[in-house]
């Protein structure tokens, strides 16, 4: 295990288990069981698709990983689950779909639906439209305790109501907002320039094949959490997450089975960055 600045975590038997803004290079299952319950305020991951890539030839599993993240997830806790799915036999697998409706059986919220969208696609297509986009489900213990909404949408009428109609059980009743800002919420597909040097901030992660953007590991750390709560990614990758979890303020736990990837967690995480709060 790596550590930088760590913390010992009350209800913890050893700091060797779990400290903060740590990087700990093992099994996410056997590494999380050791762990106390309700000690994670958020998740932001991304596992491996089916077997679109082999990272190390690693495997993992599903359930012990979807158990282990629901008992140490804090009530009013949120995972980011994003995840998406290979083409076999000339068909999508549905394995994300099926991993969300799992995490729903087993007790926790799907919040949103949320979609990833890239500008760019990977593989060309011969048979279907171009693949664009990946799931970022949200899930939750009860009704997320974080809400920070992303204001960046122009309004196009700041500073008048709207007017409208809201849709009811027996038809629809009139509806009147409140005076809109020059800038409202988002919408929750989230776009991203993608390829290139356009995924890590820092240059840092070439060496890892499936990067996501930094953007949009700090754009969902901002929402669904607060500064100083702790934040997991047990697939750490390249560290995009805990890069983006240090910057906004908040205290990080990387768990990464690949020695190599957990170097590149280490590179990356102890860059100077200002917090952006």
């Amino acid at each position: 295990m790596t550590t930088a600045n760590t913390e010992d975590v009350p209800g913890v038997v050893s700091s060797a288990l779990f400290s903060l803004d740590s990087i700990i290079c093992g099994d996410n299952c056997e590494v999380m069981r050791q762990w106390p319950d309700e000690c994670i305020d958020l998740v932001v991951t991304s596992p491996p698709y089916d077997d679109l890539r082999e990272y190390g030839k690693h495997e993992w599993d599903f359930y012990g990983v979807a158990w282990n993240l629901k008992r140490i997830l804090k009530p009013g806790g949120v995972i980011v689950w994003n995840v998406g799915d290979a083409t076999k036999n000339g068909g999508e697998t549905g394995t994300s779909m099926r991993q969300a409706l799992h995490f729903q059986g087993i007790g926790l919220l799907l919040h949103d639906t949320m979609i990833y969208e890239k500008n760019n696609f990977a593989n060309p297509s011969s048979t279907r439209y171009h693949q664009t986009w990946e799931y970022c489900f949200i899930l939750s213990k009860g009704q997320p305790k974080a809400w920070n909404p992303i204001k960046d949408k122009r309004n196009a009428y700041p500073g008048q109501r709207a007017h409208g109609k809201n849709r009811t059980k027996n038809g629809w009743k009139e509806n009147t907002n409140g005076e809109s800002g020059e800038w409202g919420m988002r919408h929750n597909v989230w776009r991203y320039t993608t390829g290139g040097g356009h995924m890590s901030d820092d240059g840092l992660a070439h060496d890892h094949p499936a990067v996501f953007p930094d953007a949009l590991a700090r754009d969902h750390i901002a929402s669904w959490s607060n500064p100083g709560d702790i934040v997991l990614d047990p697939f750490a990758g390249s560290g995009t997450t805990l890069k983006a979890a240090k910057e906004l303020n908040r205290r990080y736990v990387g768990i990464e089975v690949n020695p190599e990837y957990v170097k590149i967690c280490e590179e990356r995480t102890m860059q100077e960055s200002l917090p952006l709060y």
